[in-house]
């Protein structure tokens, strides 16, 4: 699934697309874009312009204005499980979201479902082969925490740093902190040589400024390489691997219901 830095790529993308005039919306898949109905979502944006495109954790949304230049409603967009957003234009095509591999499939047009057509013949488009992708108007974030790139170090440390929960579920949990997904944890907490599994109210402060700075890292990192796949620990998660920082053996389990892999000697 799309963490931080693949959605923080897609909300770039979406920059392509601010002030341009909105010709026509394709929004005729009725799960993409539910509740609304075909021809909700063009209905209100048609004429009318994306004035800026925000991220907080994974979700990302787009002002609008209208014709007459009044505030319009939000756009919400969500990535889903493999979703790619594809902006195109008189400069070229510009995407974000999760990586192209070249072992995939080719890019089928049923595969975009949703398309914004602009008066300059450009497009916006939701590629997403495996349908999960999400566009609404309005959406509501307000059960998300804070963003995991620009929290401080000061909130990290109350809402992460509490309660009887390992503490690699307190870094995925979307309402403490958004935008933390299950490769980043683990670099993140491999970085800073915590145990996944430690109690979040048992960390000192010390330990809890540590996963903090780690994840700082971690995200500038994997956003400017392309993804939190591209994090130093990741192609040390699989059997028989040893920790590139010590050499010592790669251990797995499950931890907040997630496949976590650690370092057996420096986050036991």
């Amino acid at each position: 699934m799309p963490e931080l830095p693949e959605v923080e790529s897609a909300r770039q993308a979406l920059e392509g697309a601010l002030e341009r005039e909105i010709q026509a919306v394709d929004d005729s898949d009725e799960w993409v874009s539910r509740p609304h109905r075909p021809g909700d979502i063009a209905r209100a944006l048609v004429g009318g312009r994306l004035v800026a495109a925000h991220r907080r954790g994974k979700t990302m949304w787009l002002d609008t204005v209208g014709p007459d230049g009044e505030a319009g409603p939000p756009l919400g967009v969500h990535l889903g499980m493999g979703g790619r957003i594809i902006v195109t234009g008189p400069d070229g095509e510009r995407g974000g979201g999760e990586p192209v591999r070249p072992d995939r499939t080719p890019r089928k047009a049923e595969w975009d479902r949703f398309t914004m057509t602009f008066t300059d013949g450009g497009q916006l488009r939701l590629f997403d082969k495996r349908r999960l992708g999400r566009v609404r108007l309005d959406p509501d974030i307000s059960l998300l925490g804070p963003d995991a790139e620009t929290i401080t170090r000061e909130e990290f440390r109350r809402r992460v740093g509490r309660g009887r929960a390992p503490v690699k579920a307190r870094l995925l949990d979307q309402s403490v902190l958004a935008g933390v997904g299950n490769l980043l944890a683990d670099e993140i907490l491999w970085q800073a040589a915590v145990s996944p599994s430690a109690p979040a109210g048992d960390l000192d402060g010390g330990t809890l400024d540590r996963l903090y700075a780690a994840m700082q890292r971690a995200i500038a990192t994997a956003i400017a390489n392309g993804g939190a796949h591209t994090g130093e620990v990741n192609p040390f998660r699989h059997a028989d691997a040893s920790c590139p920082r010590c050499g010592a053996p790669m251990a797995h389990g499950t931890v907040g219901g997630r496949t976590t892999w650690w370092c057996s000697a420096e986050q036991s």
